[in-house]
């Protein structure tokens, strides 16, 4: 079960529809080394995950108060994320919106921009080092729950690359995008509940 929450935080915090994720499909679409963003972002993910996982334990040992108020932070967040989710929903959008210009970099480019993109977001600090940590010790089994939330990272980033050119026909829908974003809001408000309710 631990596994499972793991895996349920990690991907419902991934799949929010960010600027990374936008590049690496705009990047896979274009025909880019698909591999090579695969692996720099399921690498970059996994090892912030584990550092927050063990970051946190170690600052529980200094401020024990410390990591409910990450998981509360964390629930604030992801009921946060269901409502813009759930907003746009609502509202509707044109689908996905990706660069259609984009222009095919070298291997070691593509790899040095997507650690770029990965590592600058401020966002990833924020997911996988605080949020990710900081509920991961409120568990009782803190490293399954980081390899729940680290395979959560490769299934996505594996499937985002490797499906990118099916995803831009099937998200390019208003309405696909719309279900995609109500999928997204119910998951993200569901795992939200599940926190608060530990």
């Amino acid at each position: 079960m631990t596994f499972l929450l793991g895996f349920g935080v990690g991907l419902s915090l991934i799949v929010a529809i960010g600027a990374q994720n936008i590049w690496v499909l705009s990047q896979s679409m274009a025909g880019a080394n698909r591999l090579v963003i695969a692996t720099v972002c399921i690498v970059c993910d996994c090892l912030l995950i584990v550092l927050g996982v063990f970051a946190v334990q170690q600052m529980q040992l200094w401020v024990p108060p410390l990591v409910p108020l990450l998981t509360w932070l964390g629930v604030a967040l992801l009921l946060w994320l269901a409502w813009q989710a759930a907003s746009r929903a609502w509202a509707g959008s044109k689908g996905l919106q990706t660069d259609t210009t984009t222009q095919v970099m070298s291997n070691s480019k593509t790899a040095l921009t997507a650690l770029a993109i990965t590592l600058l977001n401020p966002h990833v600090y924020l997911d996988t080092v605080f949020l990710i940590g900081g509920v991961a010790n409120q568990q009782a089994a803190p490293l399954r729950f980081m390899a729940g939330a680290c395979i959560a990272s490769l299934v996505w980033f594996s499937s985002l690359t490797a499906l990118a050119p099916r995803l831009k026909i099937w998200l390019n829908s208003a309405k696909r995008w719309q279900l995609f974003d109500g999928v997204i809001a119910v998951l993200l408000g569901g795992i939200a509940l599940n926190l608060a309710l530990q």
